[in-house]
């Protein structure tokens, strides 16, 4: 992960699929992203998202960028994750 580093599209769906794995779990989700207010750059902005979610069929994997201040970052990252989560769990049945 060296070449896209720790912000990526790779990274979030090997935490997702690691976790799957590692826990034993049914679905799993992971988030990487800059939650700001400091870190970004002009090719990964504050707002950047990754948003993972996983199952023993594979991973889908959502890009984002939101604007707000940090505390608003993060809590809609944590609502797409669990909604991308809660659309995984309604195609398996």
């Amino acid at each position: 992960f060296a070449t896209v580093g720790a912000v990526s599209e790779e990274v979030a769906r090997a935490m997702a699929e690691g976790a799957i794995h590692a826990a034993g779990a049914d679905v799993a989700v992971a988030t990487t992203g800059i939650a700001g207010p400091d870190g970004g750059s002009p090719e990964k902005p504050v707002g950047l998202v990754y948003i993972a979610a996983a199952d023993r069929h594979g991973a889908e994997v959502q890009r984002r960028q939101f604007s707000g201040d940090r505390a608003f970052i993060r809590e809609r990252t944590a609502r797409m994750a669990l909604n991308l989560v809660r659309r995984r769990l309604l195609a398996q049945e």
